[in-house]
């Protein structure tokens, strides 16, 4: 029915007794849930959308029950409950039943039941006791681990949050009509918007929700989020045509998931949340997206190296025991639970724990992680890319200078730059907010009063430079525009000079070039300053106007180097991580800061000179040059991705809205909580402090996550190799299974619980110094010549329990097999200790308390097993005391052994 909207608030508003004020605003949520108004309001989303976009502004403001000055926080709060927060489930939580089933479901579990289902069958209850065991440990510890992990996540994420300017009615205070260009906003965090929001927008800003715009100045919006086109599309506050048939097409609506480009804007919220375009985009779209990123790739090509061991060796042991020993069922069980030796049921929970572990360590350097898999690309990053401002400098610009175009002090130019700061409300950046702040400026207020704002040309990173309009007591226009010397030079075609208007020839440009050289050649950053007077015939001025300019003179800005920077660049270097600087800013000033941080200067491209390059002329060029200068957004993102392309982990660092296409195209993006919002959004990591020290004590804590991790699968996977290939030669030569299936499992389940500590372990200073990277054919090498170390043990313990103590018919294969699962449980506990560290273990390099705690607890327990009460229940027997001097020397030859081929491994491949 049409109407189904409007009966569902009436019957709402009859049962709560709301006011005919309060129905109105239900009426218009339920609207926007997706009711319908006869023919002005169709049911689908498409169709309101046209609906609303076709509406005047004051019928829309009217529609929405809300006023040019906006809600107040009342109206705001009591809507919020309404239609709840302004967020996208990208990924609703979990219920706890299908969370836990998440943590079951894999295929190691998977295979783990399928034993157990074998064992129940053939009524050994105590292997079916077992692998219940080993599933539900491995299960709930994943699951309790997750949990943790999702929590911590979240609450690192409230610790950065993007913000929208709104206005916010004063209830209290009289009602006028504000003027949005020079309205003041409040920042509210977005998840905080509801639908009636008057929302002011600037260059840099996420678009918080779905807005129909109100007002706009040049404003270019980029829609790639929701359409894919690289090119920023120009939208106005009235609709050009109604004849389109996307909404994204609509002229005068903005989408959750754009960002502005270049403009301002005033706009409404019409839709917030699930109920927005984006939000019924995503409901249908993030349920399908399971493209693995490179750190889940990685992790996925070391289980399947394990499984295709697995899926080989397995029949091979079957069908030596069968033919052997005669038994078939048992020798399945057998090679089953081999099977479940290779397979590394706590590789989930490593990894979920040791990550999650991370996250919480580097927000206590102040880095905050948005994605936990981007700690592996942090500990592998050996090329950070930076922007100079803020970074290599104070990130407090001061004006130092205002001189003519020949170099004078000049009063005049600081109260033309003033006035163009003063009025513009595009995207205020560190250089206006330094004007505005000189103190030499306060006796300027009274020049601004008496100027009108007429209209502004906003900045954008084309043109690099942006101008407002003013009137003088209502008489002449005057066009201020203020921006990068090359840009205001190629619009200019005069001078002043000593209060005469000259033509800029060639010899009055080249006495230009000279100045401003010599300040850059200071560390001076300089922006121009120009004028034209205009008729005060129109109110409105567009980029053409940008023309015919009289240069007036200069503002000159100093941002020294901060203290920090020299010793943070030379601990980067350190660790292996080249630092290049990008940046847009000139190459004189760089190159002079780069000088007084320390930071060698190999090479220097411009901007213009990497648009003359090819992809390989240029990443040869990016190989060797150090400084950057003079980058548009667009370059700055093919650098990045050159230097991917070269073999590098690539990282940048940026805070700005001409930083963000790089920042998606970096294999870690990082930025900075005081960022504009679209850089945030595209970053990996974001820094509480924006400081190079800061990031390099996260490099390091991002390279200890990854050690930990690779710890447990090298060990993991050598372990098991060398455990089936004595397996492989205990069942070709012996007349009874050298051990069990149940003896594996419990072997293999203390082994893998005493790798729960592991996220908890130290990493010695010397696998620091470099990065680390996913290698699975390095693994596959770790593995082939580590395994067979131990098997060498293992058969020296069968030669000694089938000779010495003379275990060697079936009639005294417990004997046998209590040996052999003591001696290859304690050496797979010391494999943990011999493969953390290249260094001598529990000399040079001792593991954290935790891991050697639980190591310990694991071979208390594994030799209690066969000593003690238990030992019936397990198929075991104790082994007599003469045993363990044989053990304590067939241990110290495989710690010597392993020792050896440790340094053999490292001189010849490296170790990480």
């Amino acid at each position: 029915m049409q109407f189904d909207f409007l009966k569902n608030a009436v019957l709402t508003a009859l049962h709560r007794g709301l006011s005919i004020r309060q129905f109105r605003r239900l009426a218009m949520l339920e609207f926007l849930r997706g009711g319908a108004v006869g023919k002005e309001m169709p049911r689908t989303l498409a169709d309101r959308l046209h609906a609303l976009a076709r509406l005047a502004a004051e019928p829309l403001l009217q529609q929405l029950d809300t006023r040019a000055d906006g809600l107040s926080e009342d109206e705001a709060a009591q809507r919020r409950e309404q239609a709840g927060l302004n967020e996208i489930q990208h990924e609703r939580p979990l219920s706890w039943p299908a969370h836990l089933w998440l943590c079951y479901r894999n295929p190691f579990n998977v295979l783990l039941t399928l034993l157990a289902v074998i064992s129940y069958l053939t009524e050994d209850a105590k292997a079916t006791l077992v692998i219940a065991v080993m599933v539900v440990i491995s299960t709930l510890l994943r699951f309790v681990q997750e949990q943790r992990s999702n929590s911590a996540a979240d609450r690192l994420r409230d610790m950065v949050s993007n913000t929208a300017t709104v206005l916010r009615r004063d209830d209290t205070a009289p009602v006028t009509r504000p003027r949005h260009g020079t309205a003041e906003g409040t920042e509210v965090a977005i998840r905080q918007l509801v639908p009636g929001d008057i929302v002011l927008l600037s260059a840099g800003d996420m678009i918080p929700a779905d807005l129909r715009l109100l007002s706009a100045k040049d404003l270019f919006v980029s829609q790639a989020a929701l359409t894919g086109e690289a090119l920023p599309v120009e939208k106005f506050a009235t609709l050009r045509d109604a004849g389109v048939a996307s909404p994204l097409e609509l002229d005068n609506l903005l989408f959750m998931g754009a960002n502005v480009v270049s403009g301002s804007a005033s706009a409404v919220v019409i839709a917030t949340g699930g109920q927005s375009y984006f939000g019924a985009l995503a409901e249908r779209v993030t349920a399908h997206d399971h493209t693995p990123t490179q750190f889940q790739a990685g992790v996925n090509q070391v289980s399947w190296l394990l499984i295709r061991f697995m899926l080989a060796m397995a029949p091979l042991v079957l069908l030596i025991n069968g033919f052997t020993k005669g038994d078939w069922l048992e020798a399945a069980l057998f090679a089953l639970s081999i099977a479940v030796g290779l397979t590394p049921e706590m590789l989930p929970m490593i990894v979920t724990s040791t990550l999650a572990k991370g996250a919480v360590l580097l927000s206590r350097k102040r880095v905050i992680v948005k994605r936990l898999d981007a700690i592996q690309n942090f500990g592998a990053m050996d090329i950070l890319c930076t922007d100079k401002t803020g970074t290599l400098t104070q990130d407090h610009i001061v004006l130092e200078r205002h001189t003519d175009a020949f170099g004078a002090p000049a009063d005049d130019v600081l109260a033309l730059a003033y006035l163009n700061s003063y009025h513009q409300t595009g995207l205020k950046n560190l250089l206006d907010v330094a004007v505005l702040e000189h103190v030499e400026l306060k006796r300027l207020l009274d020049v601004a009063g008496d100027h009108h704002k007429v209209d502004e040309i906003p900045f954008d990173f084309a043109r690099r430079r942006m101008s407002v309009v003013v009137s003088e007591h209502g008489a002449h226009h005057l066009l201020i525009c203020k921006g990068a010397l090359e840009e205001m030079l190629a619009v200019c075609t005069q001078v002043r000079q000593d209060g005469r208007t000259l033509p800029l020839d060639d010899e009055r440009l080249a006495q230009i070039r000279a100045v401003t050289a010599g300040l850059n050649q200071e560390g001076l950053r300089v922006v121009a300053v120009a004028t034209r007077e205009l008729p005060p015939l129109r109110q409105t001025y567009g980029v053409a106007d940008e023309a015919g300019l009289t240069l007036v003179g200069y503002i000159a800005f100093l941002d020294p180097p901060k203290e920090t920077t020299a010793p943070a660049l030379r601990a980067l270097a350190a660790h292996g991580v080249a630092v290049k600087v990008l940046t847009g800013d000139n190459e004189l000033v760089t190159l002079k800061v780069c000088k007084e941080v320390g930071l060698p200067v190999t090479g220097l491209l411009l901007g213009s000179d990497t648009d003359a390059m090819d992809d390989a002329t240029l990443a040869a060029a990016a190989e060797t040059a150090t400084v950057f200068a003079k980058l548009s957004p667009l370059q700055k993102e093919r650098l990045v991705r050159v230097l991917r392309a070269n073999g590098h982990v690539v990282g940048f660092l940026g805070d700005g809205i001409n930083d963000a296409p790089a920042l998606r195209a970096a294999d870690i993006g990082i930025s900075v909580d005081s960022a504009v919002d679209i850089a945030k959004e595209a970053a990996d990591l974001i820094l509480l402090e924006k400081s190079l020290m800061v990031l390099e004590e996260g490099v390091l804590e991002g390279r200890r996550t990854f050690a930990n991790m690779l710890k447990y699968i090298k060990m993991t996977a050598s372990s098991n190799f060398g455990n089936v290939f004595s397996v492989l030669v205990a069942s070709a030569f012996l007349p009874f299974l050298p051990m069990l299936p149940m003896h594996l499992l419990v072997q293999n389940l203390l082994y893998d619980v005493s790798q729960i500590a592991i996220p908890f372990d130290r990493v010695d200073e010397e696998q620091l110094r470099r990065p680390l990277r996913w290698d699975p054919d390095e693994l596959g090498r770790f593995m082939v010549c580590f395994g067979p170390l131990s098997s060498l043990f293992d058969i020296a313990t069968y030669a000694l329990m089938y000779f010495v103590f003379h275990a060697s018919t079936p009639a005294h294969q417990t004997l046998f097999q209590s040996g052999w699962f003591i001696e290859g449980l304690l050496s797979q506990t010391l494999v943990v200790h011999l493969i953390r560290t290249r260094k001598l273990p529990f000399v040079q390099s001792r593991a954290a308390w935790p891991l050697l705690g639980m190591t310990l607890l694991i071979a208390v327990v594994g030799v209690f097993l066969p000593m003690g009460p238990l030992a019936h229940y397990f198929k075991l027997q104790p082994l007599p005391w003469t045993y363990f001097p044989w053990l304590a020397a067939i241990l110290l030859g495989y710690v010597s052994l392993t020792q050896y081929a440790k340094s053999r491994y490292a001189r010849r491949y490296g170790w990480q």
